[in-house]
């Protein structure tokens, strides 16, 4: 049993994040196994950070079947209910990172705003004074 959503998570980060280890992608890939489902592969192979929430969120709720559907008496039942505790606070600390990032898109569109309140660009400002 091995830990599928978290490298394929790890692989669309790296990804995005424009990382090229050969050594942690090698471990990672080595981690989902030869045929990882469409699910994982999309995540792997996510290109935006919009793309790579959709995608961990279709691998948890995967994961959750898999759960559901895993007997009481399973020995992996342990594994796979702590895989998912791991996954929900992937999936909370993902959301945090991707909202941050957009306050700060958000935050930087009003500071330059502000700067141009301060210096109006040279047509701004003419056309202030020829008012």
């Amino acid at each position: 049993m091995a830990c599928h959503e978290i490298a394929a998570l790890r692989l669309g980060l790296m990804r995005v994040l424009g990382r090229d280890d050969a050594a942690e992608r090698a471990h990672e890939l080595a981690e989902l196994g030869d045929r990882p489902d469409a699910t994982l592969r999309s995540l792997c192979d996510a290109g935006d950070l919009a793309t790579i929430g959709r995608a961990f969120d279709t691998a948890l709720a995967t994961l959750e079947e898999r759960v559901a559907g895993t007997g009481p008496d399973d020995p992996q039942l342990p594994y796979l209910r702590t895989l998912l505790v791991l996954n929900r606070k992937v999936e909370l600390e993902l959301r945090h990172h991707v909202q941050a990032l957009t306050h700060l898109y958000r935050d930087l569109d009003t500071m330059h705003d502000f700067v141009h309140e301060l210096y109006p660009a040279p047509a701004a400002a003419a056309e202030a004074e020829a008012d």
